[in-house]
């Protein structure tokens, strides 16, 4: 069952995002050619306004189809014949649109659990908190020159930053004080800790849930940058990545885990996962590579300054290589996650 959730959920959100390339062709008037959702063999299709609308056997995701690879054609309606600033809310609207899913899924799940404000619920004596004054009730508005709006910023940060002194802003009784904290060593984890701990969730409510939900989504969004700068950097290594294979294992493992505690349970850690997948895809598909969307703005971009296209069959060769390239990084990912999972 976890592998069919896993399955369902990741090609929702493939989906969702190719629906918001569909959703801004047609409203700029643009010919698309098919719209389908699943891939592979065709199971049931209809044509409607010069569209085909196609149901396919495999249910990953789906396309849009708009030529938009192709050299201009004699139609108006053309993809390559619209003005640049159209084109690029066609390709810009699929992440756009995995932000708006991942928005929805945290608005809906601030209002099923609440949300952690970033409110100290225990300071451990013998830890720099202590040492530095923090109490329980102060509030962590900053640390370093990151804004912090849910608590668990605070913890992704040490994560990130583990050792590492620490410029901490916070309030104390109406007061704004800061506090310059070097984590220590807890030899029983292994980990650098501040010695703060969460006061826990608080009930929200419609317009808490819409705020809260944001923070929630873009607190995925910097945890995806931040992570890709330390892949960058070669604090963390490729051997780490997951593809869809580690991404139904942790889907199956999460659904297993949680079941024995009811559908709320499931519903709300499987929609922690809709979230945080949605948010990564919106993320990596406006990286500036070449085959992704962000390499299509470039593209696009550089188009709208020197107000000339790039000639079509040069970014077809660029599109190209990076397409062979993604495909040797998926292959690598894949036998990671099987390794991974299986060995």
């Amino acid at each position: 069952m976890g592998i069919i959730l896993a399955i369902l959920i990741f090609s929702f959100i493939v989906f969702f995002h190719e629906l918001g390339h569909f959703v801004l062709a047609k409203k700029n008037g643009i010919d698309v050619e098919e719209f389908a959702i699943g891939m592979g063999p065709l199971l049931y299709s209809r044509e409607y306004k010069g569209t085909k609308y196609a149901v396919r056997i495999l249910p990953i995701g789906g396309f849009c189809a708009m030529g938009e690879d192709e050299e201009a054609t004699d139609s108006p309606n053309s993809f390559n014949n619209k003005s640049v600033w159209a084109r690029i809310s066609v390709i810009a609207a699929g992440p756009i649109f995995n932000f708006i899913l991942a928005l929805v899924f945290a608005v809906i799940l601030t209002g099923m659990i609440g949300y952690d404000k970033p409110v100290i619920g225990e300071v451990e004596q013998g830890y720099p908190a202590a040492e530095a004054g923090i109490k329980e009730g102060d509030i962590i508005v900053r640390m370093g020159d990151k804004k912090i709006n849910v608590f668990r910023e605070i913890n992704t940060y040490n994560q990130f930053h583990q050792g590492e002194k620490t410029k901490i802003t916070f309030i104390q009784d109406g007061e704004t004080k800061t506090a310059t904290l070097t984590p220590k060593m807890d030899e029983e984890l292994n980990y650098y800790r501040f010695g703060i701990s969460s006061s826990g969730y608080t009930k929200a409510g419609l317009l808490s849930a819409l705020q809260y939900g944001t923070y929630e989504v873009k607190y995925w969004i910097c945890t995806t940058l931040e992570s890709l700068k330390m892949l960058l950097t070669g604090k963390i290594g490729l051997n780490q990545l997951s593809g869809p294979v580690g991404i139904v294992d942790v889907v199956d493992d999460t659904y297993k885990a949680s079941k024995s505690y009811g559908g709320f349970a499931v519903s709300v850690q499987l929609l922690n996962i809709a979230i945080l997948l949605s948010a990564n895809l919106g993320v990596m598909n406006l990286l500036p590579l070449p085959a992704l969307d962000g390499g299509r703005l470039v593209f696009l971009f550089v188009e709208a300054v020197r107000r000339k296209r790039i000639p079509p069959e040069k970014e077809g060769y660029v599109h190209l290589v990076g397409i062979a390239l993604l495909m040797v990084l998926m292959v690598f990912v894949m036998y990671n996650d099987i390794r991974r999972v299986f060995f």
